[in-house]
């Protein structure tokens, strides 16, 4: 912000000093104007302390030096200067919440713009806020409030189609972006956030011819302003990570996996583009490997200071968004439970509520939790409790509780739950689902009163893709299957007059069969005959034993000749094959029949005789006291000093303290460890 020249300066209420009252005011605001226009940010901020040592509580030279020290990225010096001049008249609460945004105390900075009057400036400042905070519905408002000031900048614009996106609302990007006249190839920012709604369209394939257009455009732009190699391709890393996103989501699993690679083996200085490669990297990864999945994660999550327990490395907490967060965290939670590591699963499920109060994702986590420490029944009561807290936020709850309901065999449970969601419970997944259940329940009464509501509901349905005619033959296929076959009927002709489906034709015919035979001889007229058919007599086919079954379609019986049979029957004499060096002719003695039994099971075995000549005859006594002294000077040995064995010296050493062992060593004495327990 440029100052304006400073004729008459306020009076100062206390004395200056003698070295400020040497340099005149006038020469001050035209040397703090100089360095805001060359972007001398620091000396500006020199310059106004100056000034307001001249004049405390000037407003014009408190501005710039506010503004000196945001621009120069030195955002708690500006913050104390704002909270300082409190009890000054000058409106700076602007630049107050413009500091607590930039430390990312969002929820303070919206505080601090609340009762300020809505210009331009507030408003594209309280959208940003929103758009960190994920409340894109408010951020969306905001960003239209904007619209009407008419401003004509580029970046703004991009910043409501990023909007637009990130709020769910990729339909209308093309509209908006013709409401307010710009083109994807208007920068290469329009055309990464063009194609990121295509993503959302699922149009992959155009969304890739997207991104290498934003990064041609973006290329050329960025070597226009003088841009390093490096610097380019930290600009451009965003687009190549989406772009490994496509190959992701097109189901291109070995290209995606080398592009994440070489985005993270680089090791950009754009760290929101690293951790995005890192995050995607291991969810495409899944359940393997995942000791390194959890070391790439502990390199972005680290340990919080006060009172927060975790905090993101490189400054993410303000880099990426609420979504993208969680994102990190969900997935580290995931691995920790793959891992079983429990207590440090629950460290993180304590920290998730407070860190995101406004998502269902911690919940989830932790009856994931519950469900790994083999305890359903508590999962199942803390969902129950957060979906009657909060019952707009409540589908995707109940729904894990039905399906940890149900893998535990509380299926009462499960179908209490899924009869909680009405936008889903007529659904064909749904209804099929609480069929399953309640079958399994045994209460088929109110299995079949599932499906009448929703052949209910689908007949008075607007929709494109009507499912009556589904569910009917569905719902007929099961009352038949349980005794209801007047009802099974009523059903199959329903569908045959409203559509003549021939598989509601079959099932009539053979519902009415057991209820109506007159009705189904009626029926069954319009069931077309089959070819081949017409010359069978029915009768005399009721009379045979039944058929035979006859390999192949058309089995005939075809006479051999005899010499065939034999040439067939001749077996084919091969040559015997001897060992190296084995002469047939002269084969010498015959091997023995009892070489595969042990030796002491052949009958040729003969065992040894003793030696009895060693042997000492006497007294029992002379032989005693011979031993005693043969033993007598080991004995001392022993008790005297370490003994001179090898072996003894090994024991010794080994019992003094861990030895070195190399890496082969290692692996024999883990074979060998193997080989023992085999044994």
């Amino acid at each position: 912000m440029a100052p304006k020249a400073k004729v008459n300066p306020k009076p100062s209420p206390s004395p200056t000093p003698p070295a400020a009252q040497s340099v005149p005011l006038e020469d001050l605001f035209a040397a703090l104007h100089r360095h805001a226009q060359n972007s001398e940010y620091e000396l500006a901020a020199r310059v106004a302390d100056q000034v307001l040592a001249i004049a405390p509580g000037d407003e014009d030279a408190l501005r710039c030096k506010v503004v000196a020290l945001i621009k120069s990225d030195a955002i708690d010096k500006a913050l104390s200067t704002i909270q300082a001049s409190r009890h000054l008249p000058i409106h700076l609460r602007f630049y107050e919440a413009y500091c607590l945004y930039r430390q990312n105390k969002l929820h303070e900075a919206l505080k601090v713009l609340d009762g300020q009057e809505r210009n331009s400036m507030i408003l594209q400042l309280e959208s940003q806020i929103l758009y960190r905070l994920g409340k894109m519905d408010a951020c969306m408002d905001s960003y239209e409030k904007i619209q009407r000031f008419k401003i004509d900048s580029l970046d703004l614009k991009t910043n409501i189609i990023a909007a637009l996106i990130a709020a769910g609302r990729s339909a209308e990007v093309q509209e908006t972006m013709d409401a307010l006249k710009v083109k994807a190839t208007s920068n290469f920012e329009l055309a990464y956030n063009y194609a990121c709604s295509l993503i959302e369209k699922k149009k992959y394939a155009e969304a890739e011819q997207q991104l290498l257009s934003a990064r041609r455009i973006g290329q050329e732009m960025l070597m226009e302003e003088d841009y390093a190699d490096d610097e380019i391709e930290t600009e451009l890393a965003p687009i190549a990570v989406q772009l490994a996103y496509v190959h992701q989501l097109q189901g291109q699993t070995e290209e995606a996996i080398e592009a994440y690679m070489s985005i993270i083996n680089r090791n950009l200085s754009d760290a929101s583009s690293l951790a995005v490669a890192t995050n995607n990297l291991i969810s495409l990864r899944g359940t393997k490997d995942v000791s390194d999945s959890l070391r790439r994660l502990d390199r972005l999550i680290e340990k919080g200071t006060g009172a927060r327990q975790f905090q993101l490395a490189n400054s993410l907490d303000f880099k990426l968004s609420t979504r993208q967060k969680e994102s990190l965290y969900a997935n580290r939670l995931l691995l920790l439970l793959q891992a079983n590591r429990l207590d440090q699963a629950q460290e993180v499920i304590s920290a998730l509520p407070e860190m995101f109060p406004d998502s269902v994702t911690p919940v989830l986590l932790q009856a994931a939790l519950l469900v790994r420490e083999k305890k359903a029944a508590k999962a199942e009561e803390v969902l129950i409790h957060y979906a009657d807290k909060f019952p707009d936020k409540s589908r995707p709850v109940l729904l894990a509780r039905a399906q940890i309901a149900a893998a535990a065999g509380h299926f009462q449970i499960s179908v209490e739950s899924l009869l909680k969601i009405p936008e889903i419970q007529n659904m064909p997944a749904t209804v099929a689902t609480l069929v399953s259940l309640q079958e399994r329940i045994g209460d088929f009464s109110s299995a079949a009163a599932v499906l009448d509501s929703a052949i209910d509901w689908w007949k008075n349905a607007m929709t494109e893709e009507n499912k009556l005619d589904l569910i009917m033959q569905k719902a007929a296929a099961f009352k038949l299957n349980h005794g209801r076959e007047e009802e099974a009927s009523q059903l199959y002709e329903k569908l045959v007059k409203s559509h003549g489906n021939i598989e509601a034709l079959v099932g009539l015919v053979m519902t009415a069969a057991h209820t109506d035979l007159e009705k189904a001889e009626l029926y069954e007229k319009q069931l077309k005959q089959l070819s081949g058919l017409k010359q069978l007599n029915v009768e005399s086919l009721e009379k045979t034993p039944g058929a035979r079954h006859v390999e192949g379609a058309h089995a005939v019986k075809v006479e051999v000749p005899e010499d065939v049979k034999k040439a067939k029957t001749k077996k084919r004499k091969r040559k015997p094959r001897y060992p190296k060096g084995f002469d047939p002719a002269n084969p010498g003695p015959p091997p023995d029949p009892e070489r595969w039994l042990p030796k002491r099971e052949r009958s040729s075995y003969r065992p040894k005789r003793k030696d009895k000549r060693s042997q000492i005859r006497g007294s029992q006594g002379a032989v005693v006291r011979e031993k005693h002294d043969s033993i007598a000077p080991a004995t001392s040995s022993s008790v005297n000093g370490p003994s001179s064995k090898s072996g003894q010296n090994t024991s010794s050493s080994s019992k003094s303290g861990p030895q070195k062992v190399t890496s082969s060593e290692q692996s024999k004495a883990s074979s060998k460890s193997k080989k023992k327990s085999r044994s």
